[in-house]
């Protein structure tokens, strides 16, 4: 008879591609099917630093070895990494805890540089000085080695969502299969099967596009809840011409980086109908990704920031109505905010336990790879 394995609580720290704060969250888990969710938060990065890091971008772009930190990479790196240690130190407090309390941090850093043609990833962040900064071991790193084997180094939730399809309510139990759809500043999504089948993908541009547009138009950093969107109207050439990008009619797909979609140029389109249209064109991508299932999905769970547009959800709800049903995380149980730094969590118990991190389905990694570097921060 197998030993069962130890709970440990973990906390998941996770910075995604919309470059908006820091997540945190906290599970007790195995980092297997045992999962608790406890408390979550959200630590807001302010305009200045957010502008920092999206400048990272092009400083980013001579890296030819990982560890290389060109121009002003190295200071952002420590600053980065120092707010990460103070929005841990005050999530402990607040949620009256030690760090002693805490067995492990996934720690996912900024990515800067994502390029799998070359099989290399670069994420701004020093586990070691954080392990060293807050006495707790931290688990980092964690998309290099599945690149060394072949895979695309993303996504790597998509074992996490799997976990959770056992916890969902009773009446979604049936459902399968299932797709989580996360819409950050790129959209992926994971495909879990009727067996359990895992596959996973970016399906194409999430918030990023949408961002980027009503900052430039109208200095906000995002649209909240499609409210510029719902004024605006989809431009059917400007749409089509998204979508007939040669990364929707390849027919393997590739992991995306921020900077593979170009804005419209100002000349095509208004700020309310730019930002209807680049909503379409998230939500078309998204349904344009089940010509890559085995099945149609029964059930599509959207979580990530782009849950709360809601044009957004009406397109996709629309282009998926004759297959399968749209809900949002809270409506599954779950929190759509804070499922990444979840899984980030989870997926450092799960390095510590050398068990896979990514498959063959959702990297394209040869075989299943663990992953990460452990750093030690009590002895």
């Amino acid at each position: 008879m197998t030993e069962k394995a130890a709970l440990k609580r973990a906390i998941g720290l996770m910075s995604g591609t919309s470059m908006d704060g820091i997540d945190i969250a906290m599970l007790v888990t195995d980092g297997d099917g045992h999962v608790e969710r406890k408390g979550a938060s959200f630590v807001p990065y302010e305009a200045a630093f957010r502008k920092r890091l999206e400048q990272s971008l092009d400083m980013a772009r001579s890296i030819e070895e990982r560890s290389q930190r060109p121009g002003d990479l190295s200071d952002l790196e420590t600053e980065l990494t120092d707010r990460h240690g103070a929005a841990v130190e005050a999530f402990l407090a607040r949620e009256g805890l030690m760090a002693s309390d805490i067995d492990v941090i996934g720690f996912h850093g900024q990515t800067v540089l994502h390029r799998p043609s070359q099989a290399l990833t670069v994420q701004l962040g020093d586990g070691e000085a954080l392990a060293r900064r807050l006495g707790i071991d931290v688990v980092y790193d964690m998309r290099a080695r599945d690149m060394t084997l072949g895979g695309q180094g993303a996504p790597l939730v998509p074992a996490y969502h799997r976990a959770l399809t056992g916890a969902l309510p009773e009446d979604l139990q049936g459902d399968t299969p299932i797709v989580f759809v996360n819409i950050g500043g790129i959209s992926n999504i994971t495909y879990v099967g009727v067996d359990g089948d895992l596959r996973a993908f970016d399906s194409g541009p999430g918030n990023t596009l949408i961002d980027q547009w009503v900052a430039r138009h109208a200095g906000i950093p995002y649209d909240s809840g499609g409210a510029i969107a719902s004024e605006g109207r989809v431009l059917s050439g400007l749409a089509n011409r998204y979508l007939s990008s040669p990364f929707f009619t390849a027919k393997q797909r590739n992991s995306l980086d921020r900077n593979d979609f170009r804005l419209p140029d100002d000349s095509e389109a208004g700020l309310e109908d730019g930002a209807r249209t680049l909503a379409f064109v998230t939500a078309a991508a998204i349904a344009k990704a089940q010509a890559h299932l085995p099945e149609k999905p029964k059930l599509w769970i959207l979580t990530g920031g782009g849950r709360h547009n809601r044009m957004i959800v009406e397109d996709l709800t629309v282009a998926t109505r004759h297959t399968g049903q749209v809900i949002v995380a809270e409506q599954a149980g779950l929190n759509g905010d804070s499922m990444e730094a979840e899984a980030w969590a989870w997926l450092a118990v799960r390095s510590m336990r050398g068990l896979p991190l990514t498959y063959p389905g959702t990297t394209g990694v040869r075989e299943p790879a663990t992953g990460g570097v452990l750093a030690r921060g009590r002895t």
